[in-house]
């Protein structure tokens, strides 16, 4: 039985302003929380912006979108998810006025891809709180956040109201919880940050992504805005009850995210775990009653899937696992630790449409790999990247599947679709790319692109919409 694709699956890639753009103090940007975190997630942070931090130049969209939305259209690109550079509007985040340099940034960017019929989807807040947010209010611990993000929503959704359809409010939320900087521009760090601060900061942020959905369907009823969820399915690592149970219970940290999203409300299962924790949230007046303006599709990452054990001698975290989980014993890892499970991605669709039977859109999905740029017999440079091709053929024969079983996809975006800079360790050697840039951690390289071979398997991919893939 061959794959089926619906008419109309939005096909593409995905990015986010911090890791590819560069040009991070032009035109009146601000700095982001990004501009002083040069090793990623995990890395300490320094007191200004500094050379060996790979993203103040990044792969230099900014001055080369028009060469690489060519190439994006070359391959077909139904879709292409970008985010907006929230510093690149407001520098500080609380400014009264917005910078119009950065504003028509973006606009040459949607008018470019209007031009190869590409849809964007934007990414509100994709990891980079202005910086002065982080520094002067502690990120979205503080309630004043919702404001500053209100105005900000106002001002892209007012400006691009007839270029954009298609928006996601914040990049991965649930991913706060364990990487609290990166994720919400929470200045105390980890170790000092109490539990009550945090929910009290992801209760914040809640609010402003359904007030967002809210004044997005004021201001043009036509749009579409999702919520965006790191999705890692949790397995039991063993058939005991209490594995069982544990897995849920870790699950349910994710999807309770989805949950209010979705559902408009706090999930009862929450209350418990506030009671555990001592957290009491602070509901300020008419907040339940903003929380009810819920989203109009899901959208998730999927990289991997991990295992929960109520065992503490089993309970060990494996290397790759950045929010936790236990090794799955039946999985290889690529060669940063992450662990490829193609069929979690349909238990995870099937998981997700079960539970809110509201479209999904797959927005991130992919392998990082060591590229080697070669010559090839027609003296061209590019990569043979079959492991990435038999990657993402492997998910999307899944995706396929969870189309079979009823679940309602709209569309795919490829992580990375040119190679940019990694999230999580903050560097170029990690490539997820269909197209090669000459750039390395070094600092050294021309910028130069260069199609991999995976760009024309995914082109035919597109082309035939999945019926190129193998089973």
């Amino acid at each position: 039985m061959s794959i089926k694709f619906p008419e109309g699956f939005l096909w593409g890639g995905a990015t986010a302003a911090n890791q590819f753009e560069g040009a991070y103090n032009e035109d009146g940007k601000g700095l982001s929380t990004q501009d002083i975190a040069p090793k990623g997630v995990m890395g300490a942070l320094t007191d200004e912006p500094t050379e060996d931090n790979m993203k103040l130049i990044g792969i230099d969209f900014y001055h080369r979108y028009k060469e690489d939305i060519k190439l994006f259209a070359e391959m077909g690109f139904k879709v292409f998810r970008l985010s907006i550079a929230w510093s690149r509007i407001f520098p500080n985040g609380d400014d009264k006025e917005p910078n119009e340099k950065g504003l028509q940034f973006y606009d040459n960017v949607f008018d470019e891809l209007a031009k190869y019929g590409i849809e964007p989807l934007v990414t509100i807040s994709h990891y980079e709180t202005p910086l002065a947010l982080a520094k002067n209010y502690d990120g979205w611990v503080n309630r004043k956040l919702i404001g500053f993000f209100e105005n900000y929503v106002r001002t892209i959704f007012n400006r691009y109201k007839d270029k954009v359809k298609y928006w996601l409010t914040f990049n991965e939320i649930n991913s706060a919880t364990h990487f609290p900087y990166m994720s919400a521009g929470i200045w105390t760090p980890k170790e000092q940050l109490n539990k009550q601060d945090l929910y009290q900061a992801m209760h914040h942020e809640l609010v402003a992504s359904a007030l967002a959905v809210k004044i997005g369907h004021e201001i043009n009823p036509k749009f579409k805005i999702g919520c965006m969820i790191l999705g890692v399915p949790n397995y039991p690592l063993t058939p005991k009850p209490s594995d069982v149970l544990k897995a849920m219970e870790a699950d349910r940290e994710n999807l309770f995210f989805g949950d209010v999203h979705v559902r408009g409300e706090y999930p009862r299962y929450m209350n418990r775990f506030f009671k555990e924790n001592n957290i009491e949230i602070k509901m300020e007046p008419g907040d339940k009653e903003i929380l009810k303006n819920t989203v109009d599709f899901v959208s998730f990452s999927y990289y991997m899937s991990s295992c929960a054990s109520a065992d503490p001698e089993k309970n060990i975290k494996g290397k790759g696992n950045l929010i936790g989980g236990v090794p799955n014993p039946y999985l290889k890892a690529s060669d940063w630790g992450w662990q490829i499970d193609p069929e979690g991605l349909r238990y995870m669709l099937n998981l997700f449409y079960d539970r809110y039977q509201k479209p999904l859109f797959i927005v991130e999905n992919g392998l990082g790999a060591v590229d080697e740029l070669i010559t090839d017999e027609n003296g061209n440079k590019t990569v043979n990247d079959d492991y990435r091709i038999n990657y993402l053929n492997d998910h999307l024969v899944q995706v396929g599947e969870a189309i079979e079983d009823g679940v309602e996809v709209m569309g795919y975006t490829t992580w990375g679709c040119i190679d940019l800079v990694s999230a999580s360790t903050a560097e170029l050697k990690k490539r997820y790319g269909f197209i090669y840039v000459d750039r390395h951690d070094d600092g050294s390289g021309t910028l130069e692109r260069y199609k991999k071979k995976s760009f024309y398997w995914y082109k035919e991919v597109i082309a035939t919409n999945g019926a190129h893939l193998k089973k």
